[in-house]
């Protein structure tokens, strides 16, 4: 019979497959763009607020020079509502161009793949969409684990190859294909399908890659809790 800690072991793995072969949560469009857009907002009002903390200061220092009076008072709220709708209404951060993809540090790779990818999105038919939204969750779950991935090593230029080289250029592969011929069957495939099709299989790959660098951190784990389990639970027992 199975111990408790190897019962523990098994349940935590089988939530950790639910969570990846998961296609919604952090996967889907709507949950995706809420967690982009918070993220964004959280940071435009971190701006707003040094901001205005930078001209209040300003305005105090004023102040302890001479009388600011109600010109002053004025001038003070005009800029802080200047700044305030300046930074609010500022253009977010531009996706990375395909050939900056390919010289881009291995470790910020997923994020601006996934940002790539994203600005792509609308371009790409309904039944596409569902699956970049996974291979950005994907990527979202590799970059953490890039930090022990030799850059100039052979691990670090397969995930090159296939986020920084093969995804972007098979996705634009596609964008050259005319809208009027995407969904003619050739070959008993329509190009729609290729595309579904490949972007799956980005997807899988992604997902492989994430658990090889993850395993040495998974039987770590459970090495250690065999040993909890020896030490404390066993002795316990005894």
């Amino acid at each position: 019979m199975a111990s408790e800690v190897d019962q523990q072991i098994e349940r935590a793995r089988q939530a950790m497959a639910r969570i990846a072969d998961s296609r919604d949560g952090g996967g889907t469009p709507i949950a995706r763009g809420r967690s982009r857009k918070s993220g964004t907002a959280a940071k435009r009002l971190k701006a707003i607020v040094i901001a205005a903390a930078a001209i209040l200061l300003g305005a105090v220092a004023w102040g302890l020079v001479m009388p600011i009076g109600i010109f002053g008072a004025l001038l003070v709220l005009v800029l802080l509502v200047v700044a305030t709708v300046a930074i609010a209404a500022a253009p977010g951060p531009r996706p990375v161009s395909t050939e900056k993809l390919r010289e881009a540090d291995l470790k910020v790779l997923p994020a601006q793949t996934g940002r790539w990818l994203e600005s792509q999105r609308s371009t790409l038919p309904i039944a596409a969409r569902s699956v970049a939204d996974s291979i950005g969750a994907r990527l979202d779950a590799l970059a953490p684990q890039l930090g022990r991935v030799d850059s100039d090593g052979e691990e670090a230029l397969e995930i090159r190859r296939l986020i920084g080289e093969q995804l972007p250029a098979f996705v634009a592969d596609y964008g050259r294909v005319p809208a009027a011929l995407r969904t003619v069957d050739r070959n008993g495939r329509t190009p729609d399908s290729e595309l579904v099709a490949g972007l799956s299989l980005i997807e899988r790959e992604i997902a492989d890659m994430t658990q090889r660098l993850a395993q040495p951190d998974l039987d770590t784990l459970q090495t250690r809790g065999r040993y909890l389990q020896m030490k404390y639970q066993d002795e316990a027992e005894g």
